[in-house]
């Protein structure tokens, strides 16, 4: 009866409880599973190495590109094809018995120890810049100093894959150094070009920038009628139309332009939903107007940075050919 209950919590909680916020927790069971109950830490870890897409490859490089080859001009083994592309080898010896596979397999396994017992751990060191390659080393330390988030945007790692990113990028020369990299999220270091060389490190402490005499950091919370991380909505105080939105940056910016990559996105997420709630809540709205003033000669008077979403109307205005081209009244036509 015990064993039948261990059973089922374990199935209970692989099959409903489980959070899948990464592989591990399914990877290490499997592997309990598979032990009898009892694994190494080591045998834990090497499970989840099997999984490590970034490791495969690399060694799967190093496969085709060296070892593979070595061997294969030495004619001790054969590529497999799929076409052109080599996807495994065969051994080029004909039968060999039970006993001559065993010792071949002891020879291979005696000189593997010799040559890490005379070289040490200075045989990993292959693994450099040159090759694009980052150690697990370094990349621990990497995420560790952040705090397993990214620096930028601020998601954990429980939430987004996180890449060790060159802050100079390695075509402007930049180093294979701890000081040369940062913790950024698949979608931050996307939206990072390779010749950008922004130091996002110290940026998500700059989210909570706020400023004691600016309207829309001190904005009443009552007013805010959606938000996420990094932006919220209110309606607009003074609205051209009904249902006038503004978004806005937590953060403290004067302008648009000044504005992270993450907070754009984050602007951009709400205008989407926004849109939709306003459509719902108003089906005569047909379009809308979306504008930014960045800038006093371009008409901003609150310097927190801030967008409209102006709903709009069949008929609201006799003539809404132009649209924002009316900020310059006589240049609405044309």
């Amino acid at each position: 009866m015990s064993a039948n209950r261990t059973y089922q919590q374990l199935e209970a909680y692989i099959r409903e409880q489980m959070r899948m916020s990464h592989v591990y927790q399914p990877v290490m069971l499997r592997v309990l599973l598979e032990n009898g109950g009892t694994a190494s830490t080591e045998d834990v870890a090497k499970a989840l190495l099997s999984y490590d897409r970034s490791q495969v490859e690399y060694y799967e490089i190093r496969t085709k590109n060296m070892v593979g080859k070595v061997l294969t001009q030495n004619g001790v083994i054969e590529p497999i094809k799929d076409g052109r592309r080599i996807t495994g080898y065969r051994l080029a010896a004909g039968y060999l018995t039970t006993e001559e596979t065993g010792a071949l397999v002891d020879l291979c396994q005696q000189r593997l120890t010799d040559y890490i017992n005379q070289r040490g751990d200075g045989i990993w060191g292959h693994r450099s810049i040159a090759d694009g390659y980052v150690p697990g080393s370094v990349r621990y330390e990497v995420l560790k100093r952040a705090k397993y988030r990214c620096e930028l945007c601020g998601a954990h790692e429980e939430h987004a894959a996180l890449h060790v990113d060159h802050i100079l990028p390695r075509a402007k020369g930049g180093s294979d150094d701890l000081s040369n990299f940062q913790a950024l999220c698949v979608t931050c270091n996307t939206n990072k070009r390779d010749r950008d060389d922004t130091d996002f490190r110290g940026v998500l402490e700059t989210y909570t920038d706020r400023e004691p005499d600016c309207l829309f950091c001190g904005i009443d919370n009552r007013r805010i009628i959606a938000e996420n991380e990094l932006c919220y909505a209110i309606r607009d105080g003074f609205p051209v139309t009904p249902l006038h939105t503004l978004i806005i940056p937590k953060r403290h910016v004067a302008d648009y332009f000044d504005l992270y990559q993450p907070e754009l996105n984050a602007i951009q997420s709400l205008l989407q939903d926004q849109r939709k709630q306003i459509m719902t809540a108003d089906p005569t709205v047909s379009g809308f107007n979306v504008g930014i003033n960045a800038g006093a000669d371009a008409g901003q008077t609150i310097f927190h940075v801030h967008v409209h979403l102006i709903p709009r109307r069949k008929g609201d205005v006799a003539e809404p050919r132009g649209g924002v081209r009316g900020v310059i009244p006589n240049k609405q036509k044309y």
